[in-house]
């Protein structure tokens, strides 16, 4: 067993996490770089290092899972989410069910909540959103991101959900209020059932095509008929009806009835 080989065996052992579901070279160069910067020989320095200090492990779960996040990211696909897509989902049911699948830092489930508030008082929107980086978790809790990450945000959404701290943004209580946070691994973990709707986006890209194929698989079975999968820009499915999709839009899937 080589060195990286032994460091997903220790990885699994003490996360969970299986590095192996993860494609291999770009894997293994993100998280090289990352030793090397700080100043390791080998996975096994780098482990032994992480196992006594939090940071440098907090370090490697944020370049491992790799949270890079924003607003309204890929904006016009949000306006399709609020014209098109949302208004058919309430039409079925008044009360969604919703979930940010993968959510890294909080802006995509913060989004999600915002768009929903359009439609009923935000004190009746839920969203639950999950990820398997108890780091990001616990910075998308805090709710303050830097301006980089409001790039995409309409002027009126800012003005209204978004208070500005230095050169920092903080969201507002009531939006943080609409969204639980809980850690999940989306290969590992069982998926509850009966959403409308569930995002999943820039995230899919980094698994291997039999890991997207068994997700794909699990997100049809987690929505209720006629429910909606929301996948990122680069992330088309080119065969839904084998999972049990039909196109709905451009990157929104619905679950066949």
């Amino acid at each position: 067993m080589n060195d990286y080989q032994q460091f997903i065996v220790n990885i699994k052992k003490k996360t969970g996490i299986d590095l192996a579901q993860y494609k291999e070279a770009q894997m293994k160069r993100r998280l090289t770089s990352l030793y090397e910067k700080r100043g390791f020989k080998n996975f096994q320095e780098f482990f032994q290092a992480m196992e006594t200090d939090q940071n440098l492990f907090h370090e490697f779960l944020d370049r491992m899972t790799i949270n890079v996040s924003e607003f309204y990211r890929n904006a016009k696909r949000w306006e399709v989410l609020e014209q098109r897509i949302l208004p058919k989902l309430f039409e079925r049911n008044r009360r969604l069910k919703v979930w940010s699948a993968a959510c890294s830092t909080g802006e995509e489930p913060y989004t999600l909540a915002m768009i929903l508030s359009k439609f009923m008082p935000l004190s009746q929107v839920s969203v639950l959103a999950t990820d398997l980086d108890e780091n990001a978790i616990s910075r998308a809790k805090i709710g303050i991101y830097p301006e980089r990450s409001l790039q995409e945000v309409p002027d009126e959404v800012k003005k209204k959900f978004f208070t500005k701290e230095g050169i920092y943004y903080k969201i507002d209580e009531q939006v943080k209020g609409a969204v639980t946070f809980k850690k999940h691994n989306l290969l590992a973990d069982p998926f509850e059932t009966n959403y409308d709707l569930i995002v999943c986006r820039n995230v899919l890209i980094y698994f291997t095509e039999e890991a997207k194929q068994s997700l794909y698989h699990k997100f049809n079975q987690a929505l209720r008929p006629g429910g909606i999968l929301f996948v990122g820009s680069t992330e088309q499915i080119f065969n839904p009806l084998s999972y049990g999709f039909e196109t709905e839009d451009t990157f929104f899937y619905r679950k066949v009835e």
